[in-house]
């Protein structure tokens, strides 16, 4: 007998007032395994990103004050590399950083993730991306990376399930 899991909704808004983008999904994981997950660089490595993209961490210094620089590829080229800076990181519980797109380096986005406990070994991630303008945030959006976070995180569920 094979289980079903649930698929959870992606949710990606912007607020028409702000310059913000905020994702929320659900994921049926204990939080320690969804952080684990998200700040292993072997882990987040197999779920960052679209399906057709595979992700190689160059540098990755998490704690507060450290930074990072990965790569995006597809069939062995880069398509998209993107660095920062952790500015705080409380784990299982929130981390806060720094976000550039290398093709767009004047762009930083402040990004901050919070891993919420709802019980039942489930867990709720939200994250508000706060980027310097309106038209900056409808660009990011325009730009598909919907489509990059929703494939992400579905592989984020096919991976959690493996770690049990």
């Amino acid at each position: 007998m094979t289980t079903e899991r649930p698929v959870h909704e992606t949710a990606v808004e912007a607020d028409p007032q702000l310059p913000t983008i905020r994702i929320t999904r659900e994921f049926d994981a204990p939080v320690a395994h969804v952080y684990r997950a998200w700040i292993e660089p072997e882990l987040a490595g197999q779920w960052l990103g679209p399906r057709d993209l595979s992700t190689k961490f160059d540098h990755w210094d998490l704690r507060t004050g450290g930074s990072y620089r990965y790569r995006q590829l597809r069939d062995g080229q880069e398509v998209a590399a993107f660095f920062g800076s952790f500015h705080e990181v409380r784990p299982e519980r929130r981390l806060v950083q720094t976000f550039t797109f290398e093709g767009y380096p004047d762009g930083v986005a402040l990004d901050t993730a919070t891993f919420e406990d709802l019980g039942g070994g489930r867990t709720r991630v939200t994250i508000l991306s706060l980027v310097d303008s309106i038209t900056a945030r409808d660009m990011i959006l325009a730009s598909g990376m919907d489509r990059g976070v929703t494939e992400g995180f579905e592989k984020l569920d096919e991976l959690l399930a493996t770690l049990g």
